[in-house]
């Protein structure tokens, strides 16, 4: 890790602008966060229009409001369609552009150019690891991946991850600024590819894929599965308090000892599907025939209607019951 330079940190607490690079789907709920947590915002697209943008924020205004967040005041939005100087006031940056890496870097080299030595900036990067993006960069120290769970304007987390040239402040920052912004950021201890979240992510649907392919499950059910049954767990407890709770009074090495075992029999059996083209027809099929007559707009409605109770659920708990 390097050190920071010694142009000086703005306190997280006299935060005022901040930039959303790249306005999509991602960076348009995280301009809604921002705004309704009471900061400028310059967002920049090059392909979204303006119009779409300030629309997509006017519908996640209603979610905000519910989850306790002030009414978003789009006055405060400023929207541009390049990297400019109408960057040059803000003091950090969350950037969203898309998950290419000759991409990511082309946009840190022309941040640099027009924000402060201090500004740290942040990438949303779905797996790609910080220690890549900042390669070859002038201030690469200020870089970091703090990466959102979809939609960052309703789910806490930010898996927060430092490069090998990311300065140690920069990451205790990143960590408070996204506390303050009501998060719960995620340090994670070394980078890795796809992160934690993406890398379970990944390994619950290849066996969700390989299900499907084996003729075991369905689509339909698989997901039924999950929503019906460990999904609820997992909403208030992660897997590893899950099987502390299953060893009863002794707890997690009660079960690491008895059940164990089960655990290495199904990982020998887990699948390794390759997604072929007979395989993708397969699941877009099946996946279109569960979702018949809702359109993905209306399922989104659907997820962020209950994302909201969810979380006003899990606020009103005692800290120590979830987690």
């Amino acid at each position: 890790m390097f050190p920071f330079p010694s142009a000086e940190l703005a306190p997280v607490d006299r935060l005022h602008t901040v930039a959303v690079i790249g306005a999509g789907t991602i960076g348009a709920s995280w301009a809604a966060c921002f705004l309704a947590n009471g900061l400028d915002v310059v967002a920049v697209d090059p392909v979204r229009k303006e119009t779409d943008l300030r629309r997509a924020i006017e519908e996640m205004m209603p979610a905000l409001e519910t989850i306790g967040l002030a009414g978003v005041d789009q006055r405060r939005l400023r929207f541009s369609t390049q990297i400019n100087d109408d960057l040059a006031a803000v003091q950090f940056v969350q950037e969203n552009v898309p998950e290419r890496l000759e991409i990511k870097r082309e946009t840190f080299r022309l941040l640099e150019m027009v924000i402060g030595q201090q500004v740290i900036v942040s990438s949303s990067a779905t797996a790609l690891i910080p220690s890549d993006i900042q390669a070859g960069a002038r201030h690469p120290e200020r870089l970091l991946v703090g990466h959102p769970f979809n939609p960052p304007h309703l789910i806490p987390l930010v898996e927060v991850s430092g490069g090998a040239q990311t300065a140690l402040e920069v990451l205790d920052w990143a960590m408070e600024f996204y506390r303050k912004i009501g998060k719960a950021p995620v340090l994670m201890k070394r980078e890795a590819y796809g992160h934690v979240a993406n890398r379970l992510a990944a390994a619950l649907f290849r066996e969700a894929v390989h299900l499907v392919a084996e003729g075991v499950s369905t689509v339909e059910d698989v997901d039924e599965v999950i929503t019906q049954g460990p999904g609820l767990r997992w909403a208030l407890q992660g897997p590893f308090t899950t099987y502390h709770l299953a060893g009863g009074d002794e707890g997690f090495a009660h079960y690491m000892q008895h059940l164990g075992p089960s655990q290495e029999a199904r990982w020998q059996t887990l699948g390794e599907p390759s997604l072929t083209e007979d395989l993708i027809t397969k699941l877009v099929n099946e996946v279109e025939e569960a979702t018949a007559g809702r359109s993905p707009a209306q399922l989104a409605r659907i997820r962020d209607t209950g994302l909201v109770e969810l979380l006003r659920l899990k606020n009103s708990l005692p800290e120590s019951s979830v987690g």
